[in-house]
């Protein structure tokens, strides 16, 4: 090939080529419009994917969340079975210890407690109710009862107060 004749080829591709771009070409207001909207659409896919980014941390922040209240709860009822006395103390304790420990082993955790705060869960022997009697039938060290000697004083001295306390202890033990 000579020298015209590759002349002549490129000038036929730069034909070929300036009407192929003159049908592309866009009018420069057009343009402009293009260029806006894909800026503004980037703009918004950048600002979903940090409301994305957003949602998911918080997703995961509620549900770490429920899980604390969900074992919390799981842990009041097995407490509150066992026969826990002072339920908040025997939570905070008990949450405590499943913070330190791996595990969540309420049972276990539950079981060592018992063992080791016994204060903590009451027993069945002091679940016994106080009389409402139970000062006005104290013996003193004489062997008389408080009501006995109440009336015995009454009837001594004859003073209203005297008579109003014996009444009042004697109310108490009919």
């Amino acid at each position: 090939m000579s020298l015209i004749d590759t002349q002549e080829e490129l000038s036929e591709d730069t034909v070929a080529h300036s009407e192929s771009d003159s049908a592309k070409l866009v009018p420069v207001a057009e343009s402009i419009r293009y260029r806006k909207r894909a800026q503004s659409a980037e703009k918004q896919v950048q600002t979903l994917t940090e409301e994305l980014a957003e949602a998911k941390s918080q997703a995961t922040q509620l549900s770490e969340q429920l899980k604390t209240v969900q074992v919390e709860q799981e842990l009041v009822q097995k407490l509150a079975a066992a026969g826990a006395v002072d339920l908040e103390t025997a939570v905070l304790i008990a949450k405590a210890r499943i913070d330190d420990a791996a595990n969540t082993d309420l049972d276990g955790v539950i079981e060592q407690l018992k063992q080791q705060k016994q204060y903590l869960f009451g027993s069945s022997k002091e679940k016994v109710a106080s009389k409402k009697t139970a000062s006005a039938k104290d013996r003193l060290a004489s062997g008389q009862t408080v009501l006995e000697k109440a009336a015995n004083k009454a009837a001594t001295t004859g003073n209203r107060r005297d008579l109003q306390e014996y009444l009042k202890l004697r109310r108490n033990v009919l």
